[in-house]
């Protein structure tokens, strides 16, 4: 096949399998969104004027081109002209504060930044602009110079840029679930790493993959990515929608996707889900969040094709899968570590612990990232260093393995609670409240106490039609746990917060819980 000889090579460019794809399928349709559909041809065309008209913007090797904006066939366009043109493509959060835009954005040190009028609405730019950024505006919202369409060059023959396996590909940004967004640089060799792995999943010309999470979150790119480099068919959704989803799966004859945890849940929660036929799905993946062990055992049930869960960090290092469709006796644990990903449990003090005992997952691979973009010294802090000088990545989880090597997670570093010198973890607290028929979801966090320094309180939301009070689900739980682990309050919400990936805001409820306290 003409992509094999590419993939066996150590090293390769995305952009340039697109060109590959454009020219022996030039038909094939590679985006796909709201009815819009545009060619391995158009893609890579659109590609190329992307690239030209950026060199012609004097784009240098390893530059920053920011981008904060909806999903859209613009977007991915873009993505892929800035790496064409040797740029370093930093897709900013839309749903990050706009505190947190600007110092990324200045983080950065980008001098163009692409976005629509979703994204300007929240986050004012005029400070930058009056600095000397360019802004281009994705949506042709302005109707001047600075729309798109105007931007683009007609020409789409670029000079040629043949990126080296250290160049950075993108900076991505942290969550800043836990704290301030630190940029992440992944070199092109991580992405590459990723395009192989993805050919032994099953991704290649025929795939026709469904992505509903942003273009900026990792959990896109990972899947976007490989597919376009391996020349199948995206399907782009603008939102995430139940119903539209499903509709959208059974019309195109999806066969791949990835999905975080809480959408599975609203997909497997949709009254009509079993209607619709999905039968032509051969992979599912889910990542970025805990996906518990009952709602995969549900998404096997009901929901054809493989089913694989996959641990890991945008930073890289280890990464664990479980392939939930052939152990679905390990539906509790996040499976083995993927092949050539060493992953190891530390202590405190930074010594591997023994078999069978507990500590902090660290790991090694390919796949890492170069560190975090303008802050050594935090890069330096999520680095460890074995016996024999070899680079690690800690995660902040932590973590055990069994007597199989199949990894339990059990919760962030972060996230555990000290309560009178006793470590509780949030996720035992939670898989327990789990077992009362009226409780759909809960989170469990750490507040102050000035009897025992912290002590876990749980919000919980309830199934509908529950009419359990959360005095006595509070007196329910603590009857089950030990009484170092016992809650000092819960509270029923309607809906935990989530980022756009679909993790759960702890530090959020940990703020709104010690203010109104």
């Amino acid at each position: 096949m003409y992509l094999d000889d590419h993939l066996a090579r150590p090293f390769g460019s995305i952009p340039a399998l697109v060109h590959v794809t454009a020219a022996e399928r030039p038909t094939q349709p590679a985006l796909i969104l709201d009815g819009h559909t545009l060619s391995y041809a158009g893609l890579d065309a659109l590609i190329g004027r992307v690239a030209n008209s950026l060199q012609r913007e004097g784009l240098k090797q390893g530059q920053a081109v920011a981008a904060c904006a909806s999903t859209s066939i613009e977007y991915v366009a873009l993505f892929l002209g800035v790496l064409r043109a040797g740029g370093l493509m930093t897709p900013l959060p839309p749903s990050a504060t706009p505190q947190n835009l600007s110092a990324m954005l200045a983080n950065s040190g980008a001098k163009i930044l692409f976005m629509d009028q979703a994204c300007a609405r929240q986050w004012s730019t005029d400070e930058q602009a009056a600095a000397g950024l360019n802004r281009v505006w994705l949506d042709d919202s302005s109707g001047d110079a600075s729309d798109w369409s105007s931007w683009l060059t007609p020409h789409a023959t670029p000079t040629p840029i043949f990126p080296e396996p250290h160049w950075p590909f993108n900076l991505i940004y942290s969550s800043g679930t836990t704290g301030t967004p630190k940029g992440i640089v992944q070199p092109c060799s991580m992405r590459w790493a990723h395009v192989q792995r993805a050919a032994t999943n099953g991704y290649g010309p025929d795939t026709i993959m469904l992505a509903s999470t942003p273009i900026y979150s990792n959990t896109t790119l990972v899947a976007l990515l490989p597919t376009l480099a391996l020349g199948g068919t995206v399907i782009l959704m603008s939102k995430f929608d139940t119903r539209r989803y499903l509709e959208l799966a059974q019309q195109h004859r999806v066969t791949h996707t990835m999905l975080v945890p809480v959408q599975y849940q609203r997909l497997m929660d949709d009254p009509n889900f079993d209607d619709f036929d999905l039968s032509s799905f051969q992979a599912k993946f889910s990542t970025s969040a805990p996906f518990s062990a009952a709602l995969k055992a549900d998404v096997l049930r009901r929901w054809p094709g493989r089913l694989t869960e996959i641990y890991g960090m945008t930073e890289g290092g280890g990464r664990c899968e479980l392939e939930a469709h052939n152990y679905p006796h390990k539906l509790h644990t996040i499976g083995k570590p993927a092949s050539g990903h060493d992953i190891r449990l530390i202590n405190e003090q930074g010594q591997e612990v023994a078999p069978g005992e507990t500590g902090e997952i660290v790991g090694s691979s390919a796949a890492m990232m170069e560190g975090y973009f303008g802050m050594p010294e935090k890069t330096r802090e999520v680095e460890w260093f074995d016996a024999k000088g070899k680079r690690f990545i800690r995660t902040g989880d932590i973590g055990r393995y069994d007597e199989d090597g199949f990894l339990t997670l059990s919760d962030r570093k972060k996230d555990v609670v000290i309560s009178g010198g006793f470590n509780i973890y949030p996720s035992d607290l939670e898989a327990e409240l789990s077992q009362h028929p009226a409780v759909r979801e809960s989170a469990v966090v750490g507040v102050p106490s000035r009897q025992w320094g912290e002590t876990p309180v749980a919000y919980v939301v309830l199934r509908p039609q529950s009419d359990v009070s959360a005095e006595s689900l509070l007196q329910w739980l603590n009857a089950r746990v030990g009484k170092t682990q016992r809650l000092a309050d819960l509270i029923c919400i309607d809906r935990l917060p989530r980022s756009e990936i679909g993790k759960i805001l702890k530090r959020q409820l940990r703020e709104e819980y010690t203010a109104k306290s």
